[in-house]
C-alpha cells in the first residue's frame, strides 16, 4: 500500500496471519449476488431478528435522559451491573462470586475474548484453541505474538476436544485454553463431567481456562446449559465470559461481563482501563433490569428457535443430509453432500437459490466438510430459504 505521493505503508505483520475475517467475506459474496437482482436469505450469522424485550428497552430510553449517565463510565462498570450479575449467577448456575473482584463489565463478549488474550499471551507462549471455533480466540492469540494450538472438534467425539491428545510438549508451554459450550458452530453442549476433566487438566498443566458462555441461555427441549464455574477448582484457573447479545436480543447493545478468578479479572480489568471507556452507562442500566428480570421472554424466544430448528431440520433429512438435533444455540451444523467442500457448497447455495451459509472451514481447519446455518431470520423469510434449498433436491 502507498501513499499518493508513494510513500508505503508497512502494515503490522500480525495483520498477515489472519484469514479474510469469515463474515466480512459473506456479506461481499452476498451483495455480489444481491447485485445481480437475487432476492437473497442470509442464514449465514447469528444476529437474532427477534426484538429485545420491552421493559430492556424502556430501561435504556429512561437512563439515556439522565444527564448523569452521559459521563464516562466507570471502567470496571457500575457496581450495581456487577451486583446484577453475582446474583443472576447465583439464581441460573448456583455459583456464589464476589461483585468487587470477580466480575468485569465488557463492550460484548467479543471485545472480552480478544483483550483477555493480551492481559495473558507473550509472544511463543501457545494458545489452546477449539477447532473449528470462534475466529476471535485464534485471533486474539496470533495479535499477541501467542502459537495457536488447534483441538480438533470431531463428531465422532462430540465435538468435544480430547486432553489426551495434546502432547505433553505443547501442555508444557500452553498459557491459555479456550472451550466454549454451547458450541458456536457446532451448537454442541457438554456436561459437568467434561467441565470437571478441563478443570483438571489445566491446573495440572498450570494452564488459565476461559470459556465462552455466549450462548448459555438459549437451549430447547427441557436443556439447561452448565457454568464451568460450578467446577470444583474452576475458581482457582478459569474465567467465564457472557454477552447479553444472544441471551435478551442485544447483539447492538455491546455488553456482557467476565467472571471468575479475582487475578484473571483484574488483569483483563488493566488491558480495557488502557483501551477503552467502558460501557455506556445507560446501556449498563438497561443491561441491569435484562439481568433481573423474569425468564418468560426468554422462554418465549426460545420456543420460536426451537419451532425453528425443528422445521429446519425436517427439511435437511429430507433433502438427505445429515444434522444432528442441537439441544442449544440457534445454529445447525450440517455435513455438505458428496463433491462438495464447505466453500464450495456455501457458493453453491448462494449462486442456486439465494441463501447464504456459512462454510465450516472459516471456523478452522476441522470445519471441513460442514457447513453452518443461523436460526435468526423471520419464519416466513426461513420458510422460504427452507423451500429453496428442497427444490435443489440435495442429498449427502
Amino acid at each position: 500500500m502507498r501513499f499518493r505521493g508513494g510513500v508505503r505503508i508497512n502494515t503490522a505483520a500480525r495483520l498477515r496471519r489472519l484469514p479474510p475475517y469469515l463474515f466480512a467475506e459473506l456479506d461481499r459474496l452476498k451483495k455480489e449476488v444481491q447485485k445481480s437482482g437475487v432476492d437473497v436469505i442470509s442464514l449465514g450469522i447469528g444476529d437474532p431478528d427477534l426484538p429485545t424485550p420491552a421493559p430492556i428497552v424502556a430501561r435504556l430510553q429512561e437512563a439515556a435522559r439522565d444527564p448523569a449517565n452521559h459521563r464516562y463510565p466507570d471502567y470496571q462498570g457500575l457496581e450495581r451491573l456487577r451486583q446484577a450479575a453475582t446474583d443472576w449467577y447465583a439464581r441460573r448456575f448456583g455459583v456464589a462470586i464476589d461483585p468487587a473482584a470477580q466480575v468485569c463489565a465488557l463492550i460484548g463478549s467479543k471485545e472480552g475474548i480478544a483483550n483477555f488474550a493480551t492481559a495473558l499471551v507473550d509472544p511463543g507462549d501457545i494458545v489452546l484453541i477449539p477447532d473449528p471455533g470462534y475466529p476471535v480466540y485464534y485471533a486474539g492469540c496470533v495479535f499477541n505474538g501467542g502459537e495457536p494450538y488447534s483441538m480438533p472438534l470431531s463428531r465422532q467425539n462430540g465435538f468435544l476436544p480430547d486432553f489426551g491428545a495434546i502432547p505433553e510438549a505443547v501442555a508444557r508451554r500452553a498459557k491459555l485454553m479456550w472451550l466454549n459450550y454451547p458450541n458456536n458452530p457446532t451448537a454442541a453442549t457438554a456436561e459437568p463431567g467434561f467441565f470437571r476433566a478441563a478443570v483438571d487438566y489445566c491446573l495440572g498443566n498450570e494452564i488459565v481456562l476461559a470459556h465462552d458462555c455466549a450462548y448459555s441461555e438459549i437451549a430447547f427441549d427441557g436443556y439447561r446449559a452448565p457454568s464451568l464455574l460450578a467446577t470444583p477448582g474452576a475458581l482457582e484457573c478459569a474465567v467465564e465470559f457472557h454477552s447479553l447479545s444472544k441471551t435478551f436480543s442485544m447483539t447492538g447493545w455491546r455488553v456482557g461481563f467476565a467472571a471468575g478468578n479475582a487475578e484473571l479479572v483484574a488483569a483483563l480489568g488493566t488491558v480495557k482501563t488502557n483501551v477503552d471507556s467502558g460501557v455506556f452507562q445507560a446501556v449498563q442500566e438497561a443491561a441491569i433490569t435484562a439481568l433481573g428480570g423474569p425468564d418468560r421472554e426468554l422462554r418465549r424466544q426460545c420456543d420460536i428457535y426451537q419451532r425453528r430448528r425443528d422445521r429446519a431440520l425436517e427439511t435437511l433429512w429430507a433433502c438427505g443430509l445429515a444434522c444432528d438435533r442441537p439441544k442449544a444455540t440457534f445454529y445447525l451444523w450440517v455435513a455438505v453432500p458428496q463433491g462438495f467442500n464447505s466453500a464450495g457448497f456455501a457458493r453453491h447455495l448462494l449462486e442456486k437459490c439465494g441463501v447464504v451459509v456459512t462454510p465450516g472451514s472459516g471456523f478452522g481447519r476441522h470445519g471441513e466438510g460442514f457447513i453452518r446455518l443461523s436460526l435468526t431470520v423471520a419464519d416466513e423469510r426461513l420458510d422460504q430459504a427452507l423451500a429453496r434449498l428442497k427444490a435443489l433436491q440435495l442429498s449427502s
